[in-house]
């Protein structure tokens, strides 16, 4: 991550601080997106900026003292301060009104924090596991990207101690959801599939873009699917489209499906 970062209308150093007994610090009450930079631009930067405005007020987070041009142009200059080219950034609105449970007298707005980082350079070689733990897609927070994040961090450490990269997550009923930090997509006989949203995967934007862009079949399919499958590849803002080389130890052969050439900087 770079040193400095974007915080509540300024620049300034990335150590800042939100009031502990905010509902964000108390419980985890904010929301976040992940952008990927190319040559200095926001990708998809509307996908963002209309899901982050959506799961905002979908948990109840005031976002009335924030439009799409001041937030976009808080962007750019953090970005520019950094010297970026390509990369990442993230893009957090905090809550920082009092909690019910443990009522307070702090401030009830809501803070903006923008940082930076180098893009993620762990693709090749994709290892994926079968993570033991289901997403409930009955959860008031499936398909909102929370603060409360903990749960996919602990999926994706827990592969980790096995040997693997990343993993898939199934919902309550044995679905395939999606992997503990992106969406999966699989190819068979030609055929490009996703999960459904019905499964309680994230709406990803790069899921978006990869929908629109290529012909693709939504489904709610069972783990084993994954056994006769051609490919699989997992996307995110972090990491764009990344072939999986490998599947619960299983070999998987690169294919000349050009599904990781609609990307920037990848073929176009």
């Amino acid at each position: 991550m770079h040193r400095d970062c974007y915080f509540d209308g300024e620049v300034r150093d990335a150590t800042v601080e939100i009031n502990a007994l905010s509902s964000a610090a108390l419980y985890g009450k904010g929301v976040f997106t992940t952008v990927a930079i190319y040559d200095g631009e926001p990708f998809v930067w509307e996908k963002h900026w209309r899901r982050l405005v959506s799961d905002a007020q979908t948990i109840g987070i005031d976002v009335s003292g924030f439009s799409e041009d001041g937030v976009r142009a808080a962007v750019d200059e953090i970005v520019r301060h950094n010297g970026m080219g390509d990369g990442r950034t993230r893009i957090t609105l905090f809550d920082n009104s009092p909690g019910a449970i443990w009522p307070s007298g702090v401030s009830g707005t809501t803070s903006l924090l923008i940082i930076t980082a180098e893009k993620r350079n762990e693709t090749d070689g994709l290892r994926l596991g079968i993570s033991p733990y289901p997403l409930n897609s009955r959860s008031p927070l499936a398909g909102i990207k929370s603060c409360n994040y903990l749960e996919n961090q602990m999926a994706r450490e827990e592969c980790k101690r096995r040997g693997f990269d990343e993993a898939i997550r199934l919902n309550e009923r044995g679905e395939i959801a999606s992997a503990c930090m992106a969406n999966v997509f699989w190819l068979k006989d030609e055929r490009l599939y996703t999960p459904s949203l019905k499964t309680g995967c994230l709406a990803g934007t790069t899921r978006e873009f990869v929908m629109e862009d290529l012909e693709c079949i939504e489904v709610e399919a069972g783990v084993e699917t994954l056994e006769h499958v051609d490919a699989i590849f997992l996307t995110s803002a972090g990491i764009g489209i990344a072939q999986a080389a490998n599947y619960d130890g299983k070999e998987l052969r690169r294919v000349n499906r050009p599904i990781i050439a609609i990307m920037p900087g990848r073929g176009r």
